[in-house]
């Protein structure tokens, strides 16, 4: 079959693919050359998909079902191979081969249409959070994650540039980030992107967690992800303001996560969000992220 990349992952890796790169033309060819080594069967692509790599639902020789996955180096594919690996299915969905290839992973099979999110909010809520919990290791000590600080002082970086427009948030943001980042409460093994969609139903655990952007650093920078979920409706909300507050007091409350850590990771994480969709051309989403940022 023809392995045709959904405009999703087009329009995304647009945004972000440096000059000269090619990975999205050779993407069918190495599509076809990692089912044709494993001697799989494929069902079909994963529509809409993700925004950094083409899903595949496919079959193995003896029939289990499973997802092969495809991602660019930018995406970091071989860091999520090893904190898939050190989860070891717990709370995450399993790696099935240790070293399939170089940004190609080979996955359990979940069920893709199916997410927490589907949930009312308050349930979806509790079982991500009860998931993203599990997450939360110590990091092993034969891979090299990149940390907190680091993954934040490149955002940092590209945020100084923003328009004078939202200068204000920008120069919050950076503030909060330079305090939480000079004394960090713990380090641990973190998700990276997670949010509800980033948790799918399992066959062998209700709900597991799937595509990671591994880092290391405190929990609260994790969960700051998922306190501003669903935030199209926190702004359609005349209450949206006091909902999102009330968010990250129970958040933190159910985690044991310090609240003023959390809202200041949230506030750094969303202005991030915003700053960089206005760079690339997502002038609505920028305006949700930028409005629920200045709630915090």
């Amino acid at each position: 079959m023809a392995f045709e990349p959904p405009r999703r992952l087009v329009r995304a890796l647009g945004e972000t693919a440096p000059d000269g790169d090619d990975w999205l033309e050779k993407l069918p060819q190495a599509a076809q050359q990692a089912v044709a080594l494993r001697e799989l069967t494929v069902e079909r692509v994963q529509v809409p998909g993700g925004r950094s790599s083409l899903v595949v639902l496919v079959r193995r020789p003896d029939g289990t079902p499973a997802v092969l996955k495809l991602a660019p180096s930018r995406a970091r594919p071989e860091s999520e191979r090893a904190a898939l690996a050190h989860w070891g299915g717990r709370g995450a969905v399993q790696v099935l081969e240790e070293s399939p290839g170089e940004g190609v992973l080979l996955l359990e099979r979940l069920h893709p249409d199916v997410s927490v999110r589907s949930l009312p909010e308050a349930k979806a809520l509790l079982e991500a959070a009860g998931t993203l919990r599990r997450l939360w290791v110590e990091p092993p000590g034969e891979f090299s994650f990149e940390t907190v600080a680091e993954r934040t002082g490149r955002q940092a970086a590209a945020m100084r540039g923003a328009s004078a427009e939202v200068a204000a948030l920008v120069s919050a943001a950076l503030e909060a980030r330079e305090e939480l980042v000079a004394a960090p409460p713990e380090r641990r093994l973190l998700h990276g992107t997670f949010r509800q969609s980033k948790v799918l139903a399992g066959d062998r655990s209700p709900w597991l967690a799937v595509g990671p952007d591994p880092v290391v650093g405190e929990c609260a920078f994790d969960l700051a992800r998922l306190v501003r979920d669903r935030v199209e409706d926190l702004i359609a909300s005349p209450s949206g303001a006091s909902i999102t507050r009330r968010r990250v007091k129970r958040l933190a409350e159910s985690l044991d996560v310090d609240q003023e850590r959390l809202r200041g990771w949230t506030l750094f994480r969303a202005v991030e969000s915003g700053v960089r969709a206005l760079r690339v051309g997502r002038p609505k989403d920028a305006e949700l992220l930028l409005e629920f940022a200045g709630w915090l």
